[in-house]
């Protein structure tokens, strides 16, 4: 059955070109099959309006999909079950899958596509009414049927590939909302409309590259679900005078030049640094949905941005730190820079926790290092752009008895 045969003769809600495209979003989902399609049915959480997605099942190594753009209601969605059942009587029949809560995006390794989906989600808070999930279980799918794949789908690589993607776990620190901006700090949503779409090129998206395919063919966010990898925490809490409050606490890990531990370190080209994390603490005063007092502190944590690295070594639990002078304007630094007070605004104020005092240099060299960067900066940038450097050497400090985290916390802060 073609797309443009499943919009004619049955009533219509109406149609999505009569939609505004963020007024509604689709929260379940039922995967069905045949020989020669999958069939995906969303709809909305107030169960008004029923969707219908359609993946070709024919290619063994191309992704084509096509979304009917008739709005159903419940009944007119099972009638169209009914018939693509009927119609596919004499090869099968259209048989259920699986329920899901999303599409996290299409992957393609030697040939044939996969697509994931989120199959069990779990409610793990809520902001400013919208509600965070987290996925408890997600499932990888072949998209061609059996008939038409070929040797490569069962090659030794192909299955080495899907085994080393299928080992990452997407129950554990990632999560997503249908209705709120979750990438984005409480102070960009609150800057930016709500007709703004789901920002899928934001560099704290995890699936961007998975969601690029879907995105591209139907130019719709229905579909799938924008990750963040990173941390999410709400508790509930209450003073002694009976004030009850909301402490969320959001971590953000950025995708853009992004690894692990030792292999990835310092900047990049384009001004990208590793382990870059925005972290958002929000405190939300009863009530929760209107009325309530609500305040956001958002800091930023990243790798030095210059070019090092290290060598890992089993042998060496503190590898040596190896930098790279081929930057002598600093311009990675500068990007860095850059993007940060378009994101955050100026002035930009640098707490560097590096050692100042070792026996043998290590950290010491990049804290000179990234002082002499500062201060080249601050010698070509406009004084309204200038980089505030502060130096606290945190370990140093740590060892002293006396000294008070906080209160020196404070002080900088205060500045």
């Amino acid at each position: 059955m073609l797309p443009s045969q499943l919009s004619k003769s049955k009533p219509l809600v109406e149609s999505d070109t009569d939609l505004e495209p963020n007024s509604y979003s689709l929260q379940k989902f039922k995967l069905y099959e045949t020989g020669a399609k999958f069939y995906l049915i969303g709809r909305d959480e107030s169960r008004t309006r029923w969707r219908v997605l359609m993946i070709d099942r024919s290619e063994p190594a191309e992704l084509n999909i096509y979304e009917d753009p008739a709005v159903y209601s419940s009944q007119t969605c099972n009638d169209l079950l009914n018939r693509l059942s009927e119609g596919n009587h004499a090869t099968g029949g259209l048989k259920f899958v699986t329920k899901a809560y999303g599409i996290v995006g299409f992957v393609k390794f030697m040939e044939p596509y996969y697509i994931i989906l989120v199959t069990r989600r779990k409610l793990i808070g809520k902001v400013c009414g919208h509600a965070i999930y987290g996925i408890e279980e997600s499932q990888l799918l072949t998209v061609p049927h059996a008939s038409v794949q070929t040797d490569v789908a069962r090659s030794k690589d192909e299955y080495r590939y899907k085994k080393l993607f299928s080992s990452i776990d997407l129950s554990k620190d990632f999560f997503y909302s249908y209705t709120y901006r979750i990438m984005w700090s409480l102070q960009k949503n609150s800057c930016l409309g709500d007709l703004e779409k789901m920002p899928y090129d934001d560099m704290f998206v995890w699936n961007t590259f998975l969601t690029h395919g879907i995105r591209q063919q139907l130019k719709s966010l229905h579909w799938t679900v924008a990750l963040v990898h990173g941390f999410f925490k709400q508790v509930h809490l209450s003073t002694c005078g009976n004030l009850n409050f909301m402490v969320t606490l959001i971590a953000r890990q950025s995708s853009h030049f992004a690894g692990t531990r030792y292999l990835k370190r310092g900047v990049n080209d384009k001004g990208r640094v590793a382990n870059d994390v925005e972290t958002e603490q929000i405190v939300h005063i009863e009530p929760w949905e209107d009325h309530g007092q609500i305040s956001s502190v958002v800091q930023h944590r990243g790798s030095i941005p210059l070019f090092w690295s290290q060598e890992t070594s089993i042998l060496s639990p503190k590898p040596d730190i190896i930098l790279h002078k081929h930057d002598p304007t600093y311009e990675a630094t500068r990007l860095h820079f850059q993007n940060l007070a378009l994101r955050y605004g100026n002035p930009i104020i640098v707490l560097n926790l590096a050692k100042t005092v070792e026996k043998k240099p290590r950290e010491t060299i990049l804290c000179l290092e990234f002082e002499n960067a500062v201060t080249f900066l601050n010698h070509v940038l406009p004084k309204a752009n200038h980089v505030k450097f502060i130096q606290w050497d945190f370990h140093l400090f740590a060892k002293r008895t006396s000294g008070n985290v906080l209160e020196m916390l404070g002080s900088i802060a205060a500045d």
